[in-house]
């Protein structure tokens, strides 16, 4: 199996740490507001991953965070928490936020047949680990503090930036050239950023808690977690000080995985992650999403439209997981109509049975390079029109459907009643002695039966009428 890794920028051999076993973290949502189609196009990227490495024959332990507080609006470590602003704005309290808006995620995830991960970590649960994170860094030199907080010096990690690679030589011109950056008073160096923050002196926070950081001139006060060390935290606490996969989308890369990378490092003085795999960006119509535009779309409205949310997993998948995808109405309607084609052509196909040996390991080579899905598809599509028997092309079906996730097993087999098996045979025996005028009349019961009658140089085949 080979993977895109954006640590190296190549693409390279997996090898994971432990033989069979597969260390997989993933960036979860904050969940401050509902999730869209572009975030679902980013945990369906991880899905895909999760099921090749599963297809390959790797025990993946899957980790995903529950980001429930330390957000901040601004990655500048400025701005207001995203989940106490929207509680706030509604009127609720922010455990009542979270727990609305990590119910509505996993929604999505279901109706996407995302698996979900074997753990599932809340930050609201591990603020001991953070602290004790933060303390390592602290004894280690690489913390100071100002009047807002607990700051990481970047100055000191002489790997910072190295995810970002020729970025990261960009922002340094940046800021050399004397660009303005939004910086906290007191901060050191523009990438500094805050691994602990005070609460803020005129007002209570819903979430904070004690720590043993006291505020500049202000004693012991009540705090929260930055956003980036809780990442590091979790992952740590459940894959180990150094894991195999940690995935995300590029919009991670120049700040939150960058961050992530410094302050675990620094503090175990070990490699973090093996292989940085992030998904590209979705464009609605040809523009970045946002509710300003009018093109913010859930999953929940693709579905109020009629349409299957499979077909819009399916439409994911007709584009490389690195290359950007433009969703429009137009091709969602596309995939839908191509997974209806492909449903029906399986209905038609006998129980599974011994697959097509060679279209199975084309499809393997596809998927297992970078996760090729748009070639994966072409094979299976190619299948599907082979000269292979019906049973054959099922196994075969199911068989990549592992990896895919389009649910085709659940794909039943049409049978025929008694009578419609005679009409048909009755039609096919007229038509062959040239009695056209009575075949015309059988075909006629036969639609107001609801079954469709085509006729091929291999004879009639039939189908269900649309709606019957």
């Amino acid at each position: 199996m080979r993977i895109f890794n954006y640590l190296s920028r190549q693409i390279e051999e997996f090898r994971p740490i432990r033989r069979n076993d597969v260390g997989m973290y993933t960036c979860g949502p904050t969940v401050y507001d509902f999730a869209h189609i572009g975030h679902a196009r980013t945990y369906t990227f991880s899905d895909i991953l999760k099921r090749t490495l599963e297809f390959n024959g790797y025990k993946v332990n899957h980790v995903m965070n529950i980001t429930d507080v330390g957000h901040l609006t601004s990655d500048a470590d400025t701005g207001d928490d995203k989940i106490e602003k929207t509680a706030e704005r509604e009127h609720k309290s922010a455990l009542e936020i979270a727990r609305f808006y990590t119910d509505d995620f996993f929604s999505m995830l279901e109706a996407l047949n995302i698996k979900t991960p074997q753990i599932v970590c809340k930050a609201t649960d591990n603020i001991p680990e953070m602290i004790d994170l933060i303390k390592t860094l602290e004894r280690k030199g690489f913390t100071y503090e100002t009047q807002d907080g607990v700051y990481f010096d970047t100055s000191k990690f002489e790997e910072y930036g190295i995810l970002m690679g020729k970025m990261f030589e960009s922002l340094q011109k940046t800021l050399r050239a004397g660009a303005r950056v939004e910086m906290v008073p007191g901060k050191r160096n523009p990438t500094d950023f805050a691994l602990w923050k005070f609460s803020p002196k005129d007002s209570k926070r819903q979430m904070e808690w004690d720590s043993p950081w006291p505020a500049p001139g202000r004693g012991k006060v009540q705090g929260f977690p930055g956003w980036h060390i809780e990442c590091s935290a979790m992952s740590m606490k459940f894959l180990g000080e150094t894991f195999d996969i940690h995935t995300g989308g590029i919009d991670h890369v120049p700040v939150h995985h960058t961050n992530e990378i410094a302050q675990s490092e620094a503090a175990t003085g070990k490699k973090f992650v093996k292989y940085w795999v992030e998904g590209n960006h979705l464009l609605v119509e040809g523009e970045k999403m946002s509710k300003s535009l009018g093109n913010f779309f859930r999953v929940a409205d693709i579905i109020e439209k009629g349409f299957d949310p499979i077909a819009l997993r399916y439409l994911y998948l007709t584009a490389h997981y690195r290359s950007e995808l433009n969703f429009t109405w137009e091709s969602l309607e596309g995939a839908q109509n191509a997974l209806n084609n492909l449903r029906e052509e399986i209905s038609y196909w006998d129980e599974a049975k011994v697959g097509c040996a060679e279209f199975e390991k084309n499809f393997k080579d596809a998927i297992s390079d970078d996760l090729n899905t748009p070639k994966a598809i072409a094979v299976m599509f190619a299948m599907v029109k082979s000269d292979y028997p019906g049973s054959a092309k099922r196994k075969s079906a199911e068989y990549m459907d592992q990896v895919l996730g389009l649910k085709l097993s659940e794909v039943k087999k049409l049978e025929l009643t008694t009578e419609a098996r005679e009409l048909i045979d009755k039609r096919e025996s007229f038509r062959l002695k040239g009695e056209f005028a009575q075949a015309d009349k059988v075909r006629d019961e036969l639609l107001k039966m609801g079954i469709e009658v085509e006729d091929t140089s291999e004879g009639s085949r039939w189908r269900l009428k649309n709606g019957s």
